[in-house]
């Protein structure tokens, strides 16, 4: 967002009006029948992709991307990461066709040019590059993140994921009302962290986790990034997390944006200082918080590392949006997901002890390999049901045969590769 025009004209905001507009715009329920991506790739150089990407190499090449003509978004992350995010679809493969052809087009604009997309949670080889984009945001993101540590600054340039986007549900209750996929989201996002880990490496180096962007966004500010308990009503328990969460930025038309430390929106409200917020003030610092899952209307689940290979993305995109759209499936995978939750007690993700698990193990780990298998099961089994393309089943089997059934993950072989 650029840093000119930011005060809306609109008049200042209430906190009671502030609950309301929260309840109504992060959970939009309706019949769950859409499916959008956003994928972030790394961009490394085609012929060794250890090899060091100059930035002025780089934003080069991100300017010719910005020219081609693709159906879906295209913007780039702090640190030049490529970032696709396909429009809302109607069915899985509406969405899968369709961001695949912008992928081949970026691939084929970028080969020319010597790079290449990579798929891995974190960059394995590169120390951090610094910020590409200067701007506003970015500025007073970093200077907040910066009070927790360095991984905020390796979050924002070095880490990449597949963010899966899903309808939030219906108002009636069962496997498809919003009540229970926001929880479903919340119990199975450890699961899909453990079976698509893919970044243990970091600088050159083993970090000690499978999914070491998980291990990052655990060491971020907790206020920010974790993810409000899902066993309440989800838009009074989300509205409340929004306004108590912390302010990262107050915007200016001119200048740096101020970044407070420790005003929350709600007291931003009951005070006007530095400013009056506005609905648009709160709806950009709704865009500031970073759970596991964030509702948007719809539901991002932000847990899946980026994976390797030109259409490696696909398959937890099918398998989640599978476990979703599938009522049998759906029962099938909460009725699995829930016992281990329980077990491990429930605490905030990405911070427990069972999402923790995920990241540093795998599913080396005896109760998530086994609650994977089911989940897998259930997906395979689903797929045909909602439209899944004979290409996108056999990838899925491949991955459930390669991975799950061993109790592995991508990131065992990036270990290999690199031992």
């Amino acid at each position: 967002m650029s840093s000119s025009g930011i005060r809306s004209g609109e008049p200042p905001l209430a906190e009671a009006e502030a609950e309301e507009l929260l309840r109504c715009i992060c959970f939009k329920t309706g019949p769950p029948r859409t499916v959008g991506v956003e994928l972030e790739w790394l961009v490394h150089e085609l012929r060794d992709p250890r090899l060091p990407v100059r930035p002025p190499r780089l934003a080069a090449a991100l300017d010719t991307v910005r020219s081609l003509p693709l159906v879906s978004s295209l913007t780039f992350e702090p640190g030049g990461q490529l970032e696709l995010s396909s429009r809302p679809a109607g069915s899985l493969m509406e969405c899968l066709d369709s961001l695949a052809a912008d992928l081949r087009a970026v691939r084929s604009a970028l080969g020319p040019l010597g790079l290449t997309l990579s798929g891995y949670g974190v960059d394995p080889w590169h120390s951090p590059r610094g910020r590409l984009l200067h701007e506003p945001r970015y500025d007073a993101m970093e200077a907040a993140l910066d009070r927790t540590g360095p991984a905020g600054r390796a979050m924002m340039c070095d880490s990449a994921s597949v963010q899966i986007c899903l309808d939030a549900g219906l108002e009636e209750p069962g496997p498809l009302g919003y009540h229970r996929r926001w929880q479903l989201a919340h119990l199975l996002g450890a699961v899909l962290v453990a079976a698509f880990a893919n970044s243990p490496l970091h600088k050159g180096r083993r970090t000690g986790w499978r999914s070491t962007r998980q291990a990052l966004w655990a060491d971020l500010d907790p206020r920010r990034t974790l993810a409000p308990l899902p066993d309440g009503e989800p838009r009074a328990e989300y509205a409340a997390h929004v306004l108590d969460t912390p302010v990262l930025c107050v915007r200016a038309d001119e200048g740096p944006w101020a970044v407070p430390e420790g005003l929350t929106f709600r007291d931003w409200l009951r005070s006007g200082l530095p400013r009056p917020a506005d609905a648009d003030d709160l709806r950009y610092h709704m865009t500031t918080l970073f759970p596991p899952v964030r509702p948007r209307g719809h539901l991002e689940l932000r847990m899946v590392d980026a994976q390797p290979g030109p259409d490696g993305w696909m398959v937890p995109v099918a398998v989640t949006t599978a476990v979703f759209e599938d009522p049998k499936a759906a029962e099938t995978v909460y009725r699995a997901v829930k016992p281990l939750a329980e077990r491990a007690g429930y605490a905030p993700a990405p911070r427990n002890p069972l999402w923790l698990a995920a990241a540093r193990d795998g599913l080396t780990d005896a109760e998530l390999h086994a609650t994977a298998l089911t989940v897998f099961a259930a997906a395979i089994e689903a797929l045909p049901r909602i439209g899944a393309s004979e290409d996108v089943r056999q990838a899925v089997a491949a991955f459930h045969e390669r991975y799950v059934i061993p109790g592995s993950c991508p990131a065992d072989d990036l270990e290999v590769l690199t031992s």
